[in-house]
């Protein structure tokens, strides 16, 4: 037995229903145990960090990317002892080659479009 199931089960729903380029999932329960809501919670997976690239966002305004993402962890974000807390970056891949030449470009780092590519 997996001892991240809830991880688990969001990287599986996550990666059929979107197909993403990036899926990165932080679990940042260790920092939120102490919280007056948590007490009493045995589970360590209850709040989430998630950052999806997927060109399923495509001409999609950030709500209704986050509903497509809410929708597919309904029952993660139901169950008791689920999902408390769950934030989300998401984007196309487009989004995702322009945020990466902004952050060389702050570092003062050559942008090299044809690599970005890659």
């Amino acid at each position: 037995m997996s001892s991240t199931p809830v991880e688990d089960s969001m990287r599986s729903k996550i990666t059929a229903a979107l197909n993403p380029t990036t899926l990165d999932i932080h679990n940042d329960s260790a920092s939120h145990s102490h919280h007056k809501a948590m007490q009493g919670s045995l589970s360590k997976e209850t709040h989430f960090r998630l950052v999806i690239t997927s060109c399923a966002f495509q001409s999609k305004m950030q709500p209704a990317r986050h509903r497509m993402v809410y929708a597919l962890l309904k029952e993660e974000l139901d169950r008791a002892g689920g999902i408390h807390a769950l934030q989300l970056k998401t984007r196309t891949p487009e989004e995702e080659e322009r945020q990466i030449a902004r952050e060389k470009a702050e570092k003062g780092q050559k942008i090299d479009v044809e690599a970005e590519k890659v």
